[in-house]
């Protein structure tokens, strides 16, 4: 399983980000191995961490290469004043069962 961390700040954002914004998640989900989804702002609300989680390399391959994926980021500069990205790789989830998740594992209890 692996992590895309696409990590952000916001610049002008028009009509034409929120509609390709739209298509990429549509897309995002559409791709077999696509596991879900995490978002995160900071509290100054200024820096965002949207997290993807892929079944493996293929399926992350195939929504990097996505057409309408590979469309914004060519005019990413239009949108964001700043952004990296971070690929993980994941070997193991759990926790306490409190929180759902889609993630595999992460339904093993946490032992102390």
């Amino acid at each position: 399983m692996l992590s895309a961390a696409f990590i952000f700040v916001d610049g002008t954002l028009d009509e034409e980000f929120f509609r390709l914004d739209s298509q990429i998640e549509k897309a995002a989900k559409a791709t077999d191995g696509y596991l879900g989804v995490e978002r995160w702002v900071e509290p100054d609300g200024k820096k965002r961490n949207s997290t993807y989680y892929w079944r493996d390399d293929a399926a992350l391959k195939a929504f990097a290469n996505n057409s309408t994926h590979l469309e914004a980021k060519r005019q990413y500069q239009k949108w964001y004043d700043g952004f990296h990205v971070v690929i993980s790789r994941i070997e193991k989830t759990y926790g306490d069962g409190a929180l759902e998740t889609f993630l595999p594992d992460s339904r093993a209890k946490f032992r102390q």
